[in-house]
């Protein structure tokens, strides 16, 4: 008799997990970001939403569970306005989630013409035991000055270092760029001073001349044969793109230089890679980059080449 309650519940758990089952190309993203937990066979999708970040899960990347909120901005954060483009990162048995944290509050931007002004925005990472949450902050300060107009934050670890990789944004830069900064063991801070590690212009794909140069949503990545690469997004001649850029050295510092042939060029990008639980490397992006609303998640299967990554067949679009 205990076989068939503990059968009963079990029927009736998936049913729940079934019922709340939406299709990828049923949900708005903007900025994807999939954290694959192979010991519990679940892929984790995060959303950004207002003031708060979401997640929804999935067996099979066709299907997902219904939104279930993970974060909200404390009340007594620096910044309680929207939060852009989550990231939650396992690292030493933690999950460390990076946010773009807007306030309410705006600038002027006196470098662009026509009285362009800015809400405040900073990098932030909160910490938790669990993929699901809850986050918690460190502090209710910023890892990087609000000042400085920095966004899209990513994780990268070197010879047992963690630094955070960003873009220091356009509306304040002009010609905006993308940094590193060593993070303190636990995540909780950052360590002595950033560095420049390239500028949006300095990519042979780019429109030219321009008066302002984008840089978004990096994410890094080791290939086979060591070599180091980082894909990033910015405007092209057809639009929304994803370049590679590479470092010469295999070190974060660099220097970096850029491939000429992009990964992504049809209104597309912000993406980031992982691996399916089927041994697939995988890139997921948002596509189109607008208007408000369109934008759906693609994947796309990835090619290590070793020098470089080629895009392979879409992925779960049915």
């Amino acid at each position: 008799m205990n076989k068939f309650i503990c059968l009963f519940f079990l029927l009736i758990l998936s049913q729940k997990w079934v019922a709340a089952e939406k299709p990828t190309a049923d949900i708005r993203s903007r900025d994807p970001f999939i954290l694959a937990e192979p010991e519990t066979g679940t892929y984790y999708w995060y959303f950004s939403n207002y003031g708060k970040v979401g997640i929804r899960k999935s067996r099979d990347l066709k299907l997902w569970t219904e939104w279930k909120e993970v974060f909200t901005v404390p009340p007594d954060n620096w910044a309680k306005g929207e939060i852009w483009a989550a990231e939650v990162h396992k690292y030493n048995g933690r999950y460390y989630l990076f946010a773009t944290v807007n306030s309410y509050a705006e600038i002027q931007i006196p470098e662009l013409p026509n009285g362009w002004t800015s809400t405040y925005r900073a990098m932030q990472i909160f910490h938790s035991d669990s993929p699901e949450g809850p986050f918690k902050s460190f502090s209710n300060q910023p890892h990087l000055p609000s000042n400085l107009l920095t966004l899209d934050g990513t994780l990268w670890v070197e010879d047992g270092i963690p630094y955070m990789v960003y873009c220091h944004e356009w509306l304040q830069m002009v010609d905006g760029t993308m940094e590193v900064i060593q993070l303190k063991p636990d995540l909780s801070a950052t360590v002595g001073q950033s560095s420049v590690l390239f500028k949006a212009s300095e990519a042979p794909w780019k429109p030219k001349p321009k008066p302002s140069y984008v840089t978004d949503g990096p994410f890094l990545y080791r290939t086979k044969t060591g070599k180091l690469l980082m894909i990033w997004s910015s405007g092209s001649a057809k639009g929304y793109a994803v370049g590679i850029a590479e470092s010469a050295t295999g070190k974060i510092t660099g220097p970096w230089t850029h491939q000429s042939q992009l990964l992504y060029d049809n209104n597309g990008g912000h993406g980031s890679i992982f691996n399916t639980f089927d041994n697939k490397l995988c890139l997921v992006i948002h596509q189109p980059n607008g208007p408000s609303g369109a934008e759906r998640a693609r994947f796309f299967e990835l090619n290590d080449m070793g020098n470089t990554l080629t895009l392979g067949a879409e992925m779960f679009n049915e």
